[in-house]
């Protein structure tokens, strides 16, 4: 079995990636994002085209290159194309607005919840159910439109609450007579 990834990532013009033992530095049109990486990962940079490679086939190691090849590439897409969650408000009265760089959002309790963008990310609100999460921190954007989602998640019952676009919540039937 061969220790060099099998997918190696492709780096595309205007993006400069830096090497340092124990970090890896991306920076892009979009922004720069820096990552610490095992010791044991050995990555190169040759012709346009990152490689990773492990030292040894055994389980931990192999893990760590799957992980280690995964955070750089979505380093890359990040600089260069960036992430956006969407999320979706079902529910009568229901709402999200924008209040500068603070999305506030009205979900059914006796006062508005306000979520403030952290440093990387970005809000939209094209339509009042309708929430888009932006940024170049894969991790981020998921982690922050988690919370959002977290305020009030789908229910079972009716489906009122915030969920992800797309999202399929699994009905219960309710009380029968």
């Amino acid at each position: 079995m061969s220790r060099i990834g099998r997918k190696p990532i492709p780096v595309p013009d205007g993006v400069t990636v830096t090497i340092e033992p124990g970090t890896v530095s991306v920076k892009g049109p979009k922004g720069e994002l820096s990552q610490r990486i095992s010791r044991d990962m050995k990555v190169e940079q040759k012709d346009g085209v990152l490689t990773v490679e492990r030292p040894t086939d055994r389980g931990p190691h192999r893990a760590l290159h799957g992980l280690t090849r995964s955070l750089i590439a979505n380093m890359v897409e990040g600089v260069t194309n960036g992430y956006e969650r969407r999320l979706e408000i079902q529910g009568v009265g229901y709402r999200a607005r924008l209040q500068g760089k603070t999305l506030e959002l009205s979900v059914g309790y006796s006062h508005t919840v306000q979520i403030h963008a952290p440093e990387g990310i970005e809000f939209e609100v094209p339509q009042q159910t309708e929430i888009v999460v932006r940024g170049i921190d894969k991790q981020l954007v998921g982690e922050i439109a988690a919370r959002i989602r977290r305020v009030r998640p789908p229910e079972p019952y009716k489906g009122k609450g915030i969920r992800y676009a797309g999202e399929q919540v699994r009905r219960k039937v309710g009380k029968r007579a």
